[in-house]
């Protein structure tokens, strides 16, 4: 059960809110901020989970 799927899904879920934190700027979208913000940590959230399996994964 490998990490590394959950690692690059972490890390393009945070790639994917930046854009959208950025375009929320750009245009003035609050919202588009806000949901962007919260990919990004859904992102991050995912690929400690990745790290977290492929520790398990080496014991």
């Amino acid at each position: 059960m490998s990490g590394t799927s959950d690692k690059i899904k972490g890390l393009a879920n945070q790639a994917v809110g930046n854009v959208k934190q950025g375009v929320g700027k750009v245009t003035g979208d609050e919202k588009l901020q806000v949901k962007g913000k919260i990919q990004e940590k859904k992102g991050e959230a995912q690929e400690v989970v990745g790290k977290v399996k492929d520790a398990v994964d080496k014991d």
